[in-house]
């Protein structure tokens, strides 16, 4: 059965944006060459909002991903770059990946946020926008 993986960030300050959509990137493309991905899209949301849903074979699979390359070395960087984070993972019955509205969804009803160093206040509330995805928005890496 597939492990979905959903990720919500939120880039605090313009000042941050270019380095972090570089990193996201690379560590997109990482994710899409990694053993046991399936799909990695990445979605442009309002406000520096960004969600990533990536598809894995395992959970081994994607902890195997998380813990190496690109992605391992820029996760402490997002504690001072995001001021909102959550995730959420779960095990899909159907191949493929869900739709942003299940990501959502599943992302309120049963994500946890990640450690920022500066919280927003809907950070601290637990409060996730719906995204809006645009046809541009969308990146699908694999």
């Amino acid at each position: 059965m597939p492990l979905v993986s959903i990720t919500r960030l939120r880039v605090r300050s313009w000042r941050y944006f270019p380095v972090f959509l570089f990193q996201a990137l690379r560590s997109a493309r990482q994710a899409a060459r990694s053993e046991g991905n399936q799909s990695t899209r990445l979605l442009q949301d309002r406000h520096n909002t960004f969600w990533t849903q990536s598809v894995w074979s395992s959970e081994e699979a994607m902890k195997a991903f998380m813990l190496a390359g690109t992605h391992r070395s820029v996760m402490h960087s997002l504690l001072e770059w995001c001021d909102e984070a959550a995730l959420v993972h779960w095990n899909q019955e159907q191949s493929g990946p869900p739709s942003w509205q299940e990501s959502h969804l599943r992302l309120k009803q049963a994500g946890r946020v990640s450690k920022v160093n500066h919280p927003s206040p809907d950070q601290q509330s637990f409060s996730i926008p719906a995204p809006q995805p645009r046809p541009a928005s969308v990146i699908r890496f694999r």
